[in-house]
C-alpha cells in the first residue's frame, strides 16, 4: 500500500536557489531512496519552517527512509522534526485529481508484485 511521510521542521535557511544549491547531494542521495516514488519539498521562509512530503511504494520503505532522515536532520543540527506517515487513499486521491501522480506509483507497485 502506497505510504506517505510528512516532515516538517524548524529550518533557519538558506531558501529557494540557495538551498537547491546547498543540498544538491542530499537530494541525489533522497532520489536513490529503495522504495522512494517522489518528494515533494517544502519551504516558508516567514514561519522558518521547512519540510516534505514522501510518497512511498510500501510502509517498510516509508519507515526506513524516517528513521535514517530524521538521523540525517538531526545531524545537520535540526531539532524540533516531525515525522507522520500517512497510507494514501487512493481512490479519492485520483477522484481530487492526484491521478497523474499516483499513475507512477501504482505502475512501480505492480511491477514490483508481478512474478516473472
Amino acid at each position: 500500500m502506497l505510504t506517505a511521510l510528512l516532515f516538517r521542521f524548524p529550518f533557519p535557511g538558506p531558501w529557494g536557489k540557495e538551498l537547491t544549491e546547498a543540498v544538491d547531494d542530499l537530494a541525489s542521495d533522497i532520489a536513490n531512496e529503495r522504495g522512494l516514488v517522489w518528494k515533494i519539498w517544502l519551504e516558508n521562509c516567514e514561519t522558518g519552517h521547512a519540510g516534505g512530503i514522501d510518497l512511498f511504494e510500501h510502509a517498510a520503505a516509508a519507515e526506513r527512509y524516517r528513521e535514517k532522515h530524521e538521523r540525517r536532520l538531526s545531524a545537520m543540527g535540526l531539532s524540533g522534526i516531525t515525522a507522520n506517515s500517512f497510507s494514501v487513499n487512493t481512490e479519492l486521491s485520483v477522484l481530487t485529481m492526484a491521478g497523474a501522480a499516483l499513475d507512477q506509483a501504482l505502475a512501480s507497485t505492480v511491477a514490483v508484485t508481478v512474478p516473472s
